[in-house]
């Protein structure tokens, strides 16, 4: 690669390093490099759809102005089956998201069973591209992966676009004949395109769809053990603090103190995110009871009403530590929500680096809300 024969060590040698265009134009003339534009275009072969029904599933998401100036940006998730070309299931949501597949993906069981295997591009949600990526479950698979892995369901990840055509054409034929169905029945919210989205799919299947070349249905009911509420979760390993403490999201939950919770002292346990929010730590599958201590949270000057200094001092220090980055953790979803960042940071100083200027900029702000709120102080 030019750009890795660029950054080359020369080893002291006192020759300057090449860009990498001088190097590439280089190569190119030795015969050594070929530029994209000049290489032989990839072939893609067609392939036989599958014989049967439920046999591969494929799944995209399509980000689109769906309600065109009626309404929000927003992304149809789709799943197509492959020998027959039917459009399975429709969902919009916000965005892509681990959560937001979850939800699709439990809406397709529900109604179909389980299929052999789905087939997806390489996003995020679906495999770690990020070595170092700390969203996993520890053992080399996304939350996403890691959730059909427990149901028993194949995820199959393609290399190019082409390779997942149908659903990538569904998504062409949607945009064209879904915008106007959602500009005729007047929809323009997410809510209500979800509501129609059967209507439509039945419709869509009834002009599209093909006849699988064999009879059988390969969709698979629940076993008695799957329990969608318990896999569709964001799981995450933590160590337990000698206080019987847990750090998760930047809150802080505080274990009541038993013999059993004692055990967790020093070991890992898993902290589970469901889909509606709330949290569960488990240690050998176990619930632990525990209360939140949220780090993050605002002042209650309720409670600190009786000491008007105090409460004064603490809005205060609740001024200046606005300053700095106390942003959630960017690793732990926020669902189908709004994004967690709630402004751009403006320093990145710790406390102790504060210095006069930053106390005087937060005098400064706290002079100007008392003046909101009680008026300016008559001389």
């Amino acid at each position: 690669m030019p750009d890795s024969a660029s950054r080359s060590d020369f080893g002291g040698s006192g020759v300057d390093p090449l860009s990498k265009e001088t190097v590439r134009k280089l190569m190119t003339q030795a015969s050594l490099w070929v530029p994209c534009k000049q290489r032989a275009p990839k072939i893609q072969q067609p392939r036989y759809r599958r014989a049967c029904a439920g046999e591969l599933i494929q799944i995209d998401g399509c980000d689109h102005h769906w309600f065109e100036n009626r309404g929000p940006k927003c992304t149809a998730l789709v799943y197509v089956d492959d020998a027959t070309s039917r459009l399975m299931q429709l969902r919009f949501v916000k965005s892509e998201s681990t959560f937001t597949y979850f939800e699709a993906t439990r809406g397709y069981i529900e109604k179909h069973g389980k299929p052999l295997a789905l087939y997806s591009d390489k996003a995020s949600v679906f495999r770690i591209n990020n070595k170092n990526a700390t969203g996993g479950d520890g053992d080399g698979d996304t939350q996403f992966g890691r959730a059909m892995h427990e149901l028993n369901i194949q995820t199959i990840c393609a290399e190019t676009s082409a390779a997942k055509g149908r659903v990538e054409r569904a998504h062409q034929t949607l945009q064209d004949r879904l915008v106007k169905e959602l500009r005729l029945q007047g929809i323009s919210t997410m809510e209500a395109a979800n509501a129609f989205a059967e209507e439509f799919m039945n419709d869509y299947n009834r002009r599209f769809s093909k006849a699988p070349r064999q009879e059988f249905d390969v969709h698979r009911e629940l076993d008695v053990d799957d329990d969608l509420d318990m896999v569709f979760t964001w799981r995450e390993a933590r160590r337990v603090s000698k206080s019987l403490t847990v750090q998760y999201d930047k809150v802080l939950y505080l274990i009541e103190d038993s013999e059993f919770s004692r055990r967790a002292i020093g070991k890992y346990i898993d902290v589970w995110h469901y889909p509606d929010g709330h949290k569960e730590l488990r240690l050998n599958a176990i619930s632990l009871p525990y209360s939140t201590y949220d780090k993050l949270s605002e002042i209650d000057q309720g409670a600190i009403v009786d000491n008007k200094r105090l409460g004064r001092a603490l809005e205060m220090a609740q001024l200046v530590q606005a300053e700095r980055d106390n942003n959630r953790s960017q690793s732990v979803p926020s669902g189908d929500g709004p994004s967690r960042r709630r402004k751009a940071p403006t320093t990145k100083k710790s406390q102790r680096s504060l210095d006069e200027d930053d106390m005087f900029n937060a005098l400064v702000k706290l002079q100007s809300r008392s003046e909101k709120i009680f008026g300016k102080k008559q001389i």
